[in-house]
């Protein structure tokens, strides 16, 4: 991937509502030249979609997340893929990742309640032939979120230290 589209998404990770014009003024470029990389990142599925970082406490919704690990038994010549992509048609799985350690799959998943979440591990993941365990971590409160800090900066309480 060429400098200009490595800085087109270095811009776009920061603030995806910069338009082409916008980002061309920044990186001295001509305009039509921004939009047209834009195009080839979207068209070539580099960029898959522009999303909005909620801090979800502000907006009085209320569902639950869990983190779950999940142990399971690749699938013959498919590996992890056939597994994970069963997990990925279930609306409640919010992120599916591969993982390093002492499990395989790390899934998000959110729920309108706690028994929703616990009905779907129940119900659903754990019923899965190739499953073998899982572990469920209800997230609690989120700090921070793609790379997004959420919680106010602490006031330190030092004093200020002069020579």
């Amino acid at each position: 991937m060429n400098k200009l589209k490595n800085d087109i998404i270095g811009i776009l990770s920061e603030d995806a509502r910069i338009t082409p014009a916008q980002m061309a003024a920044m990186l001295g470029r001509d305009e039509s030249e921004v939009r047209a990389a834009v195009e080839d990142l979207e068209s070539s599925g580099v960029i898959i979609r522009y999303l909005p970082v909620f801090d979800e406490s502000k907006m009085g919704k209320e569902t639950v997340q869990a983190f779950i690990e999940v142990k399971v038994s690749p699938m013959y010549s498919r590996g992890f893929d056939a597994i994970a992509a069963e997990l990925c048609a279930f609306d409640e799985v919010k992120s599916l990742y591969l993982m390093s350690g002492g499990f395989d799959l790390a899934i998000i998943i959110e729920g309108r309640t706690l028994k929703e979440v616990a009905m779907f591990v129940s119900e659903k993941l754990s019923l899965m032939d190739k499953v073998i365990s899982t572990a469920t971590h209800f997230i609690l409160k989120k700090y921070k979120t793609e790379g997004v800090t959420l919680c106010e900066p602490a006031d330190s309480k030092r004093l200020v230290v002069q020579p």
